[in-house]
């Protein structure tokens, strides 16, 4: 089989995850293929020419991207004129829709077969996005069933293949080896505290939920608290809030261990994103706090962007709000503790979220990353490039 070059961009942990998956299936039916583009550790893992890496696209919110602007259009134009003066055989965009998009418009019009892998919360907010991916993709993969039946309405080629998660967590967590893991004592109530993955989101969250574990202490005395953060520079954030607010609060932090800390823990408090997912994964009750810089909130809220009644996927995916949802203003210590310590005191209904948690980990199950290799190479074929 001729070799052939596929173009690829992630902008964060999450993508860098569905990416390598990817790219480690699409090698199994295409032995030859190369890959190119902006990378995580996970890309660089599975081999791939690395052009920039994914933390130089790791920016959210309307006024952060702003200030990010100038950077982030050289770093577009670069990599189009690249891929212009040798094209690939396609170009796969994974999530960052704000980024990814505008490359794929582009790398379309110039005749190469284009991916999204996850599509935009189009059916969330900012819904006129739908006519631009329109434009944008021959292809979109989508990880969740809900989003077909949207997209169909607006003629974007869509293809199911389930979320990854789904097939590498265990449908039942071993909450005692996780807590060996960690340190932890294994009969003691324990709280995850997830603030997010990037540095601006920790730096909102770490204050209030810091606060929010000082107060369930004084109700749990015993309680242990664990914090699994992405890398050095989201700890060191971390840090700096703790020894300010709370330097006496035993706190274990851990690197990269997001699913051993939700499988030890008996409740989750949480950022919106991806985790709400691996906390539903996981079976664990949830609290969602978050919070953005305060002119994108008013201009999302004065404008009418979001469209859907609740903000954490674990919601939207069970329809109903199992995990209470404090943000902007809400998301502070006298909001955050009373459900919380409605979790720990009620294993009646821990147990019944569980239950409903699970009913939606076995729908999720599928081979997603060879499901998506497979799409990717029928589009390939259909354009006789394999």
């Amino acid at each position: 089989m001729q070799q052939l070059r596929i173009g690829i961009v992630a902008a964060e942990p999450s993508g860098d995850l569905l990416a390598a998956g990817l790219m480690d299936a699409l090698r199994e039916l295409l032995p030859s293929v190369q890959f190119e583009g902006v990378a995580g550790p996970l890309m660089n893992e599975s081999g791939i020419d690395e052009w920039a890496s994914m933390d130089s696209l790791s920016v959210m919110g309307l006024f952060e991207v702003i200030q990010h602007l100038p950077r982030l259009l050289r770093l577009r134009a670069g990599l189009l004129q690249r891929w212009r003066d040798t094209p690939p055989a396609a170009f796969i965009g994974v999530d960052a829709p704000d980024f990814n998009l505008g490359v794929e418009c582009r790398l379309r019009a110039a005749g190469i077969p284009t991916v999204h892998y996850v599509s935009p919360t189009v059916w969330a907010w900012r819904t006129r996005r739908v006519r631009k991916i329109r434009r944008a993709v021959d292809l979109l993969l989508t990880i969740f069933p809900f989003e077909a039946e949207f997209l169909d309405r607006y003629q974007v080629p869509s293809h199911y293949v389930g979320h990854p998660l789904a097939c590498d967590m265990p449908l039942q967590p071993d909450s005692a080896s996780a807590r060996r893991e960690l340190g932890l004592d294994p009969r003691g109530p324990v709280l995850a505290v997830l603030p997010g993955s990037r540095r601006g989101e920790v730096g909102r969250l770490a204050r209030p939920f810091i606060e929010t574990a000082v107060a369930l202490r004084r109700q749990l005395t015993d309680l242990q608290v664990v914090v699994p953060l992405v890398n050095e520079t989201t700890r060191a954030i971390f840090d700096q809030e703790l020894h300010a607010i709370a330097p006496q609060l035993p706190v274990r932090v851990a690197i990269n261990a997001s699913r051993t800390a939700l499988a030890a823990a008996d409740v989750v408090l949480t950022a919106s994103g991806t985790a709400t997912l691996e906390g539903l994964l996981s079976k664990r009750p949830m609290v969602v706090g978050y919070k953005v810089q305060a002119a994108t909130y008013w201009v999302a809220r004065v404008l009418g962007l979001v469209k859907v009644r609740h903000v954490a996927m674990a919601n939207l995916l069970a329809d109903e709000r199992l995990a209470p949802e404090l943000i902007q203003g809400d998301c502070e210590a006298r909001h955050l503790l009373p459900p919380l310590l409605a979790f720990f005191q009620d294993a009646g209904l821990r147990e019944r979220i569980a239950t409903r948690y699970r009913e939606i980990h076995e729908q999720l199950r599928m081979d997603t990353n060879r499901e998506a290799a497979r799409a990717v190479v029928e589009l390939l074929r259909g354009r006789g490039l394999v």
